[in-house]
């Protein structure tokens, strides 16, 4: 039979054991979590100077052609716009949408 001394060594015990298993479980999730920021940072890195090099390349200096200039005419400009912005019709109603609108019924409803 279990005594009173037995049981608070059995808790003693367990919570020991507790505390040391999730201090080196801690330890370890802090050591993964630490190497695995670091090579994100590196990848970060790697991705930044790779793309700061590759904006940073010596490329040929565009000529301006004076034929597509509009500097002096904006509403020149706007008609070679890649983008037109005109709106496409709208259908009235989808195919969702009810023909009627529902009417509630005047009048009592409990007779």
């Amino acid at each position: 039979m279990n005594t009173i001394r037995s049981t608070w060594l059995g808790w003693g015990v367990l919570c020991i054991a507790g505390g040391g298993s999730y201090y080196f479980a801690k330890r370890s999730i802090n050591a993964d979590r630490a190497s695995r920021h670091e090579a994100d940072m590196r990848r970060k890195r790697l991705t930044e100077q790779l793309e700061f090099n590759a904006m940073h390349e010596t490329a040929p200096k565009k000529t301006q052609n004076r034929a597509t200039d509009h500097a002096a005419s904006p509403s020149g400009e706007a008609s070679e716009d890649p983008a037109p912005t005109e709106r496409q019709p709208v259908p009235e109603k989808s195919k969702y949408e009810p023909k009627e609108l529902y009417r509630a019924k005047k009048g009592d409803r409990f007779s």
